[in-house]
């Protein structure tokens, strides 16, 4: 059987653009996990990058307010 965290569900940040800087995540990993994995999407096939939920929700307040 397949379920979220062995197969996540990946989603295009609405932050990328065009450009070729895409990035995706899979949220619903994140929510049963508590990480967030976040990886290239030109490169789905490579490696992801595991965030700690809690960091990646404060980067993305970051990123939101203009802090970073």
């Amino acid at each position: 059987m397949t379920n979220e965290t062995t197969t996540p569900q990946w989603v295009k940040s609405s932050y990328s653009n065009n450009g070729g800087s895409c990035v995706e995540w899979a949220p619903r990993t994140a929510s049963t996990t508590g990480i967030v994995p976040v990886r290239d999407s030109k490169n789905p096939g490579g490696p992801a990058l595991g965030v700690p939920a809690t960091a990646f929700a404060a980067f993305v307040a970051g990123i939101k307010s203009g802090e970073l």
